[in-house]
């Protein structure tokens, strides 16, 4: 049991550190970056031209899915981890040094581009072994809980990244925020990733790939694999994660240029409406990943898309409106809908894939997602609702709900049999932590 709590700890607090550094360039892609890296242009474009650079991050994901998830494959779930970490911390560091276009001029924007997608490649090759780490230690029983503690790490990540906004927002003037005050959120990275490597550093693998490793069972070539006889599982994979992708970005990103540009929120209310709904997310996340261990998981995870994507249509009125109270309010069921679709979301997709395939399939399938879904998705909501109003930029969340729908459909319901058996026949007996039928 302390192998398993160790490792739901180490998953979850290197996650967040990593999603801190993600989330906290997505919130001054819209509050800050317009202004200071892409100046002379209108408003609007500034604003989609800051999103572009965000998209980056999710686009070079596939880059991190690639390369990393074979190599929890092959190599080994820790080593992919520290690497991950120490990449994505150093180019968020950098980029707080970054002077900004005033300074050095186009340079700017290019190398602000090239470091985050860095930060992209590290948080792509982070997540399929950071769930393995949690979800390999646990009983595969309940695998819904256990592999949740990586899903905690995005709106962990997300209120910390808020949060050190919030406090800069509410203390400093907004000179002070555009000259110096928001590198701080930066290269507050330095402490927190530092903490993540001594955690992870203490760990040793996973039982399963150690069972795999022993056995020899690992695969040579994970990626041919995986297209060759997983093609449905990495399908469902892919399809199931663009509803959760495309509401996330609308609630924690878009959100802030919605409500301050087009409802005149402050800057500082709409940081708080989404600090709110992260902090029920820490709760949230893993209160449905264990209840889709007692219920079928993708029955859970459907309930909660389809959710989203009647929500969405309550939510533009409510921001609308002009009410922080109403901002608050939808908001927040927007994540808690959003944590009921992700939290199961970590088990159901490593289920879709054979053990010694786990980290490759899931990182791909969890990566290309990204592109499809989280990537485009600011973009598309600003340009949809600048265009046609907020109905089309709803109406663009729902499709992917839809989509999401489909993928749930495609996917298969794990048999935890596969890891018992596994660790049965390489003699691992209870050190994997399973529940023996």
């Amino acid at each position: 049991m302390a192998a398993r709590g160790k490792a739901f700890v180490a998953s979850l607090s290197g996650t967040s550190l990593e999603y801190y550094d993600f989330a906290v360039y997505g919130t001054a892609s819209a509050l800050v970056f317009p202004q200071l890296f892409f100046p002379g242009s209108d408003p609007l474009t500034g604003v989609l031209l800051a999103f572009t650079t965000f998209a980056v991050g999710y686009i070079s994901r596939p880059v991190g899915g690639f390369v990393f998830g074979r190599l929890g494959d092959t190599l080994g779930r820790k080593r992919v981890l520290v690497t991950t970490l120490l990449l994505i911390g150093v180019a968020t560091v950098l980029i707080g040094l970054l002077p900004t276009y005033e300074t050095i001029g186009v340079t700017a924007p290019i190398v602000l581009v090239l470091l985050r997608f860095a930060q992209g490649v590290g948080v792509g090759g982070e997540w399929g072994s950071a769930v393995l780490l949690s979800g390999e230690f646990g009983d595969p029983r309940r695998r819904g809980f256990w592999s949740s503690a990586a899903q905690i790490g995005p709106p962990a990540g997300n209120l910390l990244a808020n949060g050190v906004f919030a406090v800069l927002a509410a203390t400093l003037t907004g000179d002070q925020l555009l000259s110096w005050g928001w590198r701080l959120a930066f290269l507050l990275s330095a402490l927190l990733v530092a903490f993540g490597l001594w955690i992870r550093l203490t760990l040793e693998d996973t039982p399963v790939f150690r069972a795999l490793q022993e056995s020899g069972e690992t695969s040579a070539s994970p990626i041919r694999e995986v297209l060759r006889t997983q093609p449905r599982g990495l399908a469902a994979a892919i399809l199931s994660r663009l509803g959760p992708d495309v509401a996330y970005s609308l609630l924690t990103v878009y959100v802030l240029t919605y409500a301050t540009r087009t409802a005149g929120f402050e800057r500082a209310a709409v940081l708080s409406a989404v600090l709110v709904g992260s902090a029920l997310q820490l709760g949230l996340v893993p209160a449905f990943g264990a209840l889709s261990d007692r219920w079928n998981r993708r029955l859970v995870s459907l309930g909660a898309v389809i959710g989203i994507g009647v929500w969405v249509f309550v939510l533009f009125p409510l921001i609308g409106a002009g009410s922080f109270g109403l901002l608050v309010l939808g908001v927040v069921v927007g994540l808690a809908l959003h944590a009921a679709a992700y939290g199961p979301q970590a088990a159901f997709i490593t289920e879709q894939f054979s053990p010694r395939l786990r980290s490759t399939g899931s990182s791909l399938g969890y990566t290309v997602a990204g592109v499809v879904g989280g990537a485009l998705a600011p973009l598309l909501l600003t340009s949809l609702q600048a265009g046609l109003g907020w109905a089309a930029a709803a109406g663009y969340v729902a499709l992917a709900c839809v989509l999401s729908a489909v993928g749930l459909a495609l996917g298969r319901d794990h048999d935890p049999r596969e890891d018992e058996e596994l660790a049965a026949a390489a003699g691992a007996g209870s050190g994997t932590g399973a529940a023996r039928p």
